[in-house]
């Protein structure tokens, strides 16, 4: 399903399909209780390969930043790192557990509250106020609720059939998958991407947000104008790990870990000299 925007609140978090009509529409509700009536585009399949990679083709790249621009965050980076942060001993055990519990063998004998305390937890990376997921996971009980947490991280994670892992995001995303839990979305299916690859996913949680995402940090940081959230083409999925890519290509080596990597990128931004 192309993103849907709560017409109210202008927000596109939390949004599901409460049931599908005719015509290829869905009613979709927000979190705030309202409802409206949503049309999924029509893309003929025979195009969707060449347009994924097409549009992979054409998102910017490291080449594409402004050599003055990438010289001045060289400078950032060389100052940033002559002080090393103090990091959280904690982090590195909660994320080899969770690697563990995420695992094929281990999603499915965990405790349903080890997902939950996950969903709640900030060690590593923040995900934000989840009242949406734990009033849901509340009102179903540990026994559904886990099982749909964990049906949505296997999807992630583990899915067999020949769907990229961006496309994957996306399902979950869009609410095309009836399984997916409801309020495990962006920043917890990113969170779940951090910890599992903690070697390429930067904790840096959400695309787009007024505090500063993937997108904000671009712009400031590099100069970089990446696509807008609502254009139906790039999809939420594929902006979300092609941004993630292209940043930690661009941020480079040097750093402890991507914890590091990304805290430099959140300094950086507020830098004087930086694109607004």
């Amino acid at each position: 399903m192309a993103l849907a925007m709560c017409p109210l609140c202008s927000d596109d978090e939390d949004i599901e399909v409460v049931r599908t009509l005719d015509g290829g529409r869905r009613l979709v509700k927000h979190r705030c209780g309202y409802e409206w009536e949503h049309r999924e585009p029509t893309v003929p399949q025979r195009s969707l390969l060449r347009s994924f990679n097409d549009l992979k083709a054409r998102f910017p790249k490291p080449e594409d930043v402004d050599p003055q621009q990438l010289e001045r965050v060289t400078r950032l980076k060389e100052q940033y790192l002559a002080v090393k942060p103090d990091f959280d001993p904690d982090v590195a055990a909660y994320w080899s557990k969770y690697q563990q519990i995420f695992s094929p063998d281990g999603l499915w004998t965990c405790d349903p509250r080890a997902l939950k305390d996950f969903a709640n937890s900030e060690i590593g990376a923040r995900p934000g106020n989840q009242a949406t997921f734990n009033s849901a996971w509340n009102d179903m009980g540990d026994t559904a609720a886990g099982e749909a947490t964990r049906r949505t991280i296997e999807y992630l994670l583990h899915e067999t059939d020949d769907v990229p892992l961006e496309d994957r995001l996306e399902h979950l995303l869009s609410g095309t998958k009836p399984f997916a839990m409801t309020g495990f979305k962006e920043a917890l299916l990113t969170r779940v991407l951090c910890v599992m690859y903690p070697d390429r996913f930067l904790t840096i949680l959400k695309y787009t947000t007024e505090a500063g995402g993937k997108r904000e940090i671009a712009r400031m940081v590099y100069g970089l104008e990446l696509p807008a959230p609502e254009s139906v083409n790039w999809t939420r999925g594929r902006l979300i790990l092609w941004s993630n890519d292209l940043l930690n290509d661009l941020v480079g080596e040097g750093f402890a870990n991507q914890q590091h990597a990304a805290a430099f990128l959140w300094w950086a931004k507020d830098q004087p000299g930086g694109v607004q």
